[in-house]
């Protein structure tokens, strides 16, 4: 509990933390929002390929014009303020840089970036986590034999979650289930952005004045970013997914004990030791009590009679026969809390959770009939879906990865529900971003048993 301690000895040092951001969207601004405010961080640069938006977006959350006024990355660590470009390349071999955040949601450039970053010896804050359920686990290997630091993002979901697993490791609990809640319906696998925000139930103007893009936050409604984030946690604990991927049981945040446990202990899931997303709506579209849409949390077992009474005891969110309990976070603060991840590895050299395995893969669904000639759009789009599934069964089955789902032709006609394969598409092996793929499986995949 002190890395704000440790950022301010840095700024008494006249060293701060440079960090260096590629991506000013949502994510990447509410990062930004805060890193103003944080003693002991220097925002060297950022890079993204609208300079003109990523200046109004700065000044739209409340940065003043002198601090993102630099010419040059000299000039920003002469005047300590921030050099806007387009060049991505140059912020991370010419920026300085101690931490760089990938935050552009592109699984191609975000592994480039993050390789890149690797080579010249820079943390990396890996926002991006769609790339990282491409080929993270390889990326984080990269970066142990490069002496640096591979890191999920604190303030989003899975950081969170692999945090409660640890937690619950580090205090000898047997972790039964750990996940997040969500809003679900069977019926928004097939949502699209022009769909989106009558699923959320939210006000336009509440859309317009958070200048929320639809395609983004459609792959949170039709069940893709669950798939994306869930798998993110499994290769970063070592859980396993269940073998139909999430089932989204609704949930209250009280029963969690009660629901995410084992089918043979009365519970829903089919084996201990898996992720799940509960979801806020029953299946005829009423709400959840006291539901966990924002939350993340972590089922336990007691092991012994002695736990297990004092999970009735101290009332630990138990389930009915005491032997499992619960714990969960109500929210999560997004960008906001990242400035967590970006201490943590600049000063403790340590994520805020890694890739150790390749236990879960994400797989492109066909949200609807798809056609031979068609040109899939990827994440969020009017295309695929993203499916949680156990790595060995992607790899054995030769299933397409959403990641890679984007700007691919269709090669053959595909029924509404189907998993999408790597022969259904038309895939250029010669991608950077395809290459790393199939280098990571090779690397982490285990043999057939």
């Amino acid at each position: 509990m002190n890395l704000s301690r440790m950022l301010a000895q840095r700024e008494a040092a006249g060293d701060p933390v440079k960090v260096g951001i590629i991506g000013c969207g949502k994510f990447g601004a509410m990062y930004l929002s805060q890193a103003r405010l944080t003693t002991g961080i220097h925002v060297v640069g950022i890079a993204d390929l609208n300079v003109a938006g990523a200046r109004e977006t700065l000044t739209h959350i409340g940065w003043e014009a002198e601090r993102f006024a630099a010419r040059s990355f000299d000039d920003a660590e002469k005047h300590r303020s921030t050099f806007i470009t387009d060049d991505s390349t140059s912020l991370i071999q010419d920026g300085g840089l101690d931490v760089l955040i990938e935050a552009t949601g592109d699984p191609a450039a975000g592994i480039r970036h993050c390789l890149m970053a690797i080579s010249h010896g820079l943390h990396v804050v890996m926002v991006n986590v769609e790339a990282d359920v491409v080929a993270g686990p390889l990326l984080a290997r990269r970066a142990e034999l490069a002496g640096t630091v591979y890191s999920l993002a604190w303030g989003d979901q899975p950081a969170l979650i692999a945090e409660h697993v640890d937690w619950a490791r580090a205090c000898g609990f047997k972790v039964v289930s750990a996940g997040k809640g969500t809003r679900y319906l069977p019926s928004f696998h097939q949502s699209t952005p022009d769909t989106v925000w009558d699923h959320f139930g939210w006000d336009l103007e509440v859309v317009k004045r958070g200048r929320l893009n639809p395609k983004m936050f459609n792959s949170f409604i039709d069940g893709t970013k669950s798939g994306i984030e869930m798998s993110a946690v499994c290769n970063a604990t070592g859980l396993t997914p269940q073998p139909d991927g999430l089932a989204f049981p609704p949930c209250s945040r009280f029963d969690l004990a009660e629901v995410c446990k084992p089918t043979e202990n009365g519970g829903t899931l089919t084996h201990s030791g898996t992720t799940e997303v509960v979801s806020s709506l029953h299946r005829d579209g009423t709400e959840v009590e006291g539901h966990l849409q924002y939350g993340t949390f972590v089922v336990i077992e007691g092991e012994t009679d002695y736990a297990r009474y004092c999970f009735e005891e101290y009332h630990m969110l138990p389930d009915s026969s005491f032997r499992f309990a619960s714990l969960y976070r109500p929210t999560h603060m997004i960008g906001l809390e990242l400035g967590v991840s970006v201490a943590s590895a600049a000063l403790r050299g340590e994520p805020t959770g890694s890739p150790v395995a390749f236990n879960s893969d994400v797989v492109a669904t066909a949200k609807r009939d798809l056609a031979a000639g068609e040109v899939l759009d990827g994440e969020g789009g009017f295309c695929v879906w993203g499916k949680q599934t156990a790595a060995r069964t992607s790899l054995d089955e030769g299933y397409l990865p959403l990641g890679l789902a984007q700007n691919v032709k269709m090669k053959r006609s595909v029924a509404i529900g189907e998993r999408l394969k790597w022969a259904d598409v038309e895939i250029d092996s010669d991608d950077d971003a395809v290459k790393v793929r199939r280098e990571m499986e090779a690397m982490f995949a285990a043999p057939n048993s």
